[in-house]
């Protein structure tokens, strides 16, 4: 069991319809939290008292480091990361622009990967210290059934989930614990602000209140690996 209470988590895309019910669901567990999105006025109207907020484009040359070091500045430690931003886009794979490409790339994939790796020395620290560190990367279900009309975006979700399988790999034997989450579509709003085409007309998604305790719970719980089904309890928004 992981104890939260008091545990410094920092939570990228904060202000996120599936990020500020994670942060809330983390304050509601105890934790010391380290906020961080784009949009600070967002930020600040979700965050939870006491969190510590922090604007910052985590695409941008040295912000996941920049991220790291806000949340070991303010609480001291480092004990987990949560990153649930996240851009969609919709339309054909042989229309793929490389823009958008680059785009779905830089938040989905390569900004994850680079906050674990800022994150690293500060949870092998706290692994060492007795304490019980993590990284969650919310990806989707897109990275275990590749969709239609969304290739590139399941493409960088599918390698954030590749990532996390050899890093959790790697990482567990330091006790330092990467959880991989693909979650069903939930309704966060991000299917109606696409950086690229428009959505099909999808059924009505999970409740990301739900989607953000049963998150909470696998890090309380010691869980790994979450699949789509893991989320099947959650019931559906409305």
């Amino acid at each position: 069991m992981t104890q939260l209470q008091g545990a410094s988590v920092l939570v990228v895309g904060a202000s996120g319809g599936l990020g500020a019910p994670l942060a809330a669901a983390l304050a509601g567990a105890g934790a010391d939290l380290t906020l961080v999105a784009r949009d600070e006025g967002r930020l600040r109207a979700a965050a939870p008292a006491d969190a510590h907020v922090v604007a910052l484009d985590v695409t941008a040359p040295g912000a996941p480091t920049a991220a790291v070091d806000a949340a070991v500045q303010r609480w001291g430690r480092l004990d987990g990361v949560v990153v649930a931003a996240g851009v969609v886009a919709f339309g054909p794979a042989e229309a793929v622009e490389e823009e958008v490409l680059r785009a779905l790339l830089a938040v989905n994939t390569v900004a994850p990967v680079l906050l674990l790796a800022a994150a690293s020395p500060h949870l092998l620290a706290a692994a060492e210290a007795g304490r019980d560190p993590f990284v969650l990367h919310v990806s989707a279900v897109t990275a275990e059934a590749p969709t239609a009309g969304m290739a590139a975006y399941s493409a960088s979700k599918a390698a954030l989930t590749a990532f996390d399988s050899a890093a959790g790999r790697e990482l567990r034997k330091r006790r330092v614990r990467v959880v991989d989450a693909r979650p069903p579509h939930t309704e966060t709003g991000l299917a109606g602000r696409p950086i690229a085409g428009q959505a099909p007309h999808l059924q009505p998604g999970k409740d990301p209140a739900g989607v953000a305790a049963r998150l909470v719970r696998a890090l309380v719980e010691g869980e790994r690996d979450l699949p789509a089904a893991a989320f099947d309890e959650v019931p559906t928004a409305g």
